[in-house]
């Protein structure tokens, strides 16, 4: 009964489209994110930021950028790593570069380089899709990957190859860097994805979103009734590209801290978050979240299990654990293809009808 639509009456088109249209919505999306700002920051540890919230967060961002690409476009790439390891090569650059840049403008203009680089290629999503295309960004992937290893000015000439981010400030607080707390580096991330992720439902809601699942569902169709496939495409891979690129900028700046962009960013994170849109749920900024939250925190969850209640060894339980995950990937696949978000739909759809049948 707590969850009826009964009263809420809509007098406008803003109100009827709105993005939390209930009002328990809206409740519970205000509890999200004081719990988030206001609790999270004083309750948690160093191992909590560190090895699941940040990266959490982060790969959400990839996430919803892959899923801006693929979900709602409906093209299949291959090369999310790599345009990660742009966003966090651009970002070492610029902060190298520029010391006195902020950190904020370094990230967007992180994204930003993230984009043109998916801009370039996306070209050939003109005349080819589907299986092709990801071939197409699977070699991004691996010229890239090559590129940053085999040109050191990418490094700055450093004989190890790695790059480090150095020390950065936000508004009097330090967020980058070894001296860097872990509760700022949470909070200005908790910062960032709140935002991407508004703009990103914004952005799906209106006239762009909408041209990408025109596209999506039938491209002759969508050409048909006057949209540009090749506009609508190459849109989708620039603001694909500058969310990946802009969460390669974080994994890199605020959670990493040092990296070796061929062995972080290789073709592995490609089908990691691949597999994030997929159990999350594909055209679904939400989905992403679940998908991000899903492929964190099972595998800590997993060799806790076996190396803390079953007393394995850590190779062994690092084996069992990749057939488990696996098989746990597979299952829900077949329970529920739609994804982590459908789950969800359901659960609220039942919600409004109860305690009647459904």
């Amino acid at each position: 009964m707590f969850y009826r639509e009964a009263g809420q009456l809509k007098s406008s088109y803003a109100g009827d489209e709105a993005i939390f249209p209930i009002v328990q919505d809206r409740w519970a999306m205000a509890v999200l994110l004081l719990f988030v700002f206001g609790v999270l920051p004083f309750i948690g540890t160093e191992y909590f930021y560190q090895a699941i919230l940040i990266p959490v967060m982060v790969y959400s961002v990839a996430a919803i950028g892959l899923n801006l690409l693929t979900g709602y476009c409906g093209q299949l790439s291959l090369g999310t790593g790599a345009f990660m390891a742009v966003g966090a090569v651009a970002c070492f650059k610029l902060a190298t570069a520029f010391p006195e840049m902020n950190l904020i403008i370094v990230f967007v203009l992180s994204g930003l380089v993230a984009a043109g680089t998916g801009l370039l290629f996306g070209i050939p999503s003109l005349r080819i899709k589907g299986f092709y295309l990801a071939v197409a960004t699977l070699a991004a992937q691996f010229f890239l990957s090559w590129l940053f290893n085999k040109v050191t000015w990418f490094q700055n000439y450093a004989p190890s190859g790695t790059i480090t981010m150095p020390p950065r400030e936000v508004f009097g607080f330090v967020i980058t860097g070894a001296h860097a707390s872990a509760e700022a580096r949470f909070v200005f991330c908790a910062i960032v994805v709140t935002i991407l992720a508004l703009a990103a439902k914004n952005i799906v809601r209106g006239p762009i979103g909408r041209s990408w699942m025109a596209i999506r569902d039938q491209d002759i169709a969508a050409e048909l009734i006057g949209y540009r496939p090749f506009q609508t495409k190459l849109m989708a891979f620039s603001v694909s590209s500058f969310y990946v690129g802009f969460a390669g900028a974080m994994a890199f700046a605020l959670w990493l801290g040092s990296v070796e962009t061929a062995e972080a960013f290789d073709i592995n994170q490609s089908f990691q978050i691949l597999f994030m849109i997929i159990i999350g749920g594909l055209g679904s900024i939400l989905g992403s979240f679940l998908g991000a939250a899903f492929i964190v925190l099972m595998p800590i969850i997993l060799t806790n299990v076996f190396v803390g209640i079953f007393d394995m060894q850590a190779v062994t339980a690092k084996h069992i654990e990749f057939i488990v995950f696996g098989g746990l990937i597979i299952f829900f696949l077949i329970v529920e293809p739609q994804g982590m978000a459908r789950l969800w739909q359901l659960t609220k759809e039942k919600l409004r009808s109860w305690p009647f049948p459904y």
